[in-house]
């Protein structure tokens, strides 16, 4: 397999996704290769062609979500829509939804409306509770399911008050990444069967597997996690964000044995506080002394040659820029929209397997084929 051809290459996906979950389910398949059309509402489009800053006429965020996807304007509830999009169903493999349960059967576009007319069809409904349960149909944003599956508590700080995430981990890790498997799955599985299926994520039963070092205390233990209360949430001296002399802040992470005992000597920790027996509060107030007697340059140098599991915090604009990233074209491709360019976002497909198209445009609202050039 090379980028000649790429993975998925001949696959047709039909996308009604909006803003994140399918929409960057979509783009991975489509960087795999598959032709992946947005069905969107006329005038408006996805919510996300609206979302500051600009790229061009729409949105850099909606630009980087839908690079080398085609866009179908139709609006779904007018007389005749359904019968327009028979042709385009008729050559689809994948179906991506993003709805409350029961929005598409309404609008004549249900599962169970089209497994007989197209059996083959892999049908993906992503949403926040499932299509089932007392909670299905309950409105709820990332934080929300964060919330409502115990994750965000454990997320608290010394105070137990919960922490905002600094990226919305349900929609990704809990619909995307899942929609993702799935579908790949269910190809798989359509091989053999020759039938598709309708895939059932939701972003809630998705984020328990995230969950699993705090299930195991407490189903096994019956020793449930508090907000830090865990090894890797803030109970440990080994796994902390601890504050240098100059605001900047370093994270240590030296939880196995070897790394810890390395980086205590590093520090010069007392011998006394460097064993497990000691109070964690009492060492990780020491370590903590320890590391904001120092700027961050004289941590990054110490650390930077040692096996220790320990560095300075970045911002995002250092670590866009770092040698490594960019040794590694993480950016070097691009997505284009309306004569604008940015570089485009790094998604974790193997060049083996996508597309070898370096530039590629997001659509315009009702573009059948975006712009697209080969390197």
């Amino acid at each position: 397999m090379n980028a000649s051809m790429p993975a998925l290459a001949g696959l047709r996906v039909l996308d009604f996704s909006t803003l994140l979950p399918g929409p960057l389910c979509g783009l991975m398949l489509a960087e795999a290769g598959a032709e992946v059309t947005k069905i969107e509402r006329p005038g408006a489009g996805d919510e996300m062609r609206t979302y500051p800053p600009r790229l061009g006429p729409d949105s850099a965020l909606f630009a980087l979500l839908n690079r080398g996807k085609a866009s179908v304007a139709i609006d779904l509830k007018q007389p005749g829509a359904l019968d327009r999009m028979q042709p385009m169903l008729a050559e689809t493999d994948v179906l991506l939804e993003q709805f409350r349960p029961g929005v598409m059967r309404s609008l004549g576009l249900g599962y169970d409306d089209l497994r007989e007319r197209y059996p083959r069809l892999i049908y993906c409904s992503i949403t926040g509770f499932g299509q089932s349960g007392p909670l299905a149909r309950m409105a709820g944003h990332d934080l929300n399911y964060l919330a409502i599956t115990g994750l965000l508590h454990l997320a608290g700080d010394s105070s137990g008050a919960p922490a905002l995430p600094p990226t919305p981990i349900a929609d990704i890790a809990g619909g995307t990444y899942p929609a993702l498997t799935n579908i790949l799955l269910a190809l798989i599985a359509r091989e053999r069967t020759g039938r598709g299926c309708h895939l059932d994520i939701s972003m809630t039963d998705s984020l328990f597997t995230l969950a699993y070092w705090a299930l195991g205390h407490g189903l096994a233990a019956g020793d449930w996690p508090r907000p830090r209360g865990g090894q890797v949430t803030g109970a440990s001296p080994r796994y902390q964000v601890y504050a240098c002399a100059d605001g900047r802040y370093l994270a240590a992470a030296p939880l196995e044995q070897r790394f810890w005992q390395r980086f205590c000597e590093l520090i010069d920790l007392p011998a006394a506080l460097r064993h497990d027996g000691c109070d964690p509060a009492q060492v990780m107030d020491e370590v903590a002394r320890i590391i904001a007697g120092r700027d961050s340059a004289h941590w990054d140098a110490l650390f930077a040659t040692e096996d220790v599991c320990c560095c300075i915090v970045r911002g995002l604009e250092d670590a866009v820029a770092d040698p490594h990233f960019v040794g590694r074209g993480l950016f070097a491709r691009r997505v284009a929209m309306s004569g604008s360019m940015i570089p485009a976002l790094p998604v974790p497909i193997d060049s083996a397997l996508r597309t070898n198209q370096v530039e590629r445009a997001a659509p315009t609202l009702g573009e059948p084929s975006p712009a697209a050039s080969d390197p």
